[in-house]
């Protein structure tokens, strides 16, 4: 049973990786790998958004998917909130629906292996959460057919080659999408080393056992 105060443990920790993601998406990484502007691509917020997958999985082992769905709705709520008042609307409709989607695929994906191999659930959850998330937020925030949520952004659909060094050519939103994916993904196998070193102290609860 998720008690109050892992309740509030697991809030607090998933409302200072929102914020925190929503602070350094501001920021661009000035760095340059393979000839590619990492600053065209990548924001610093992109390093810290998949630490919610860790946090959700810890929940999810812990106490259950249900306890797990209490703080990403808790996420979810706060999130938003900080969208509307940090970025235009359509940013935050884009951001808000990626966030809930990504998260909730991760703790079905997770629950489903979480008697399997120790890594398999939170490294696969987290994996297909986390392209859910991408490809909801960049075709919801730039994609010329959501106009509806909002004006679109000229400069993301201008066309130009792909991550800046290949000769195909695509708007620019697909570039910062499979940047964003491809750190997602190396952040995601990093989580493991938390997660395994956590799991034997947050051992489930008798709940979370029998989901």
């Amino acid at each position: 049973m998720l008690t109050t105060r892992s309740t509030l443990i697991y809030v607090a920790l998933m409302t200072l990786v929102v914020v925190a993601s929503n602070f350094l998406v501001q920021f661009p990484l000035h760095a340059e790998l393979a000839g590619i502007n990492l600053a065209d691509i990548l924001t610093w917020g992109a390093f810290t958004y998949p630490v919610a997958f860790l946090i959700t999985d810890l929940t999810n082992r812990q106490f259950g998917p249900q306890a797990a769905r209490k703080v990403v709705f808790a996420g979810f709520v706060v999130g938003v909130t900080l969208s509307f008042y940090t970025s235009v609307p359509r940013i935050a409709i884009a951001s808000g629906s990626a966030y809930l989607a990504g998260q909730l695929l991760d703790i079905s994906v997770f629950n489903r292996l979480r008697r399997q191999a120790w890594w398999r659930a939170p490294l696969v959850g987290s994996l297909i959460g986390s392209m859910l998330d991408t490809v909801i937020f960049f075709s919801f925030a730039f994609a010329a057919f959501f106009v509806f949520l909002g004006p679109n952004d000229p400069f993301a659909l201008e066309s130009a080659p792909i991550l800046g060094v290949f000769s195909a050519a695509a708007p620019r939103w697909i570039s910062w999408a499979i940047g964003d994916f491809s750190v997602k993904m190396i952040v995601g196998l990093v989580m493991l080393l938390p997660y395994g070193a956590l799991m034997n102290v947050l051992r489930p609860m008798q709940a979370a056992r029998a989901n």
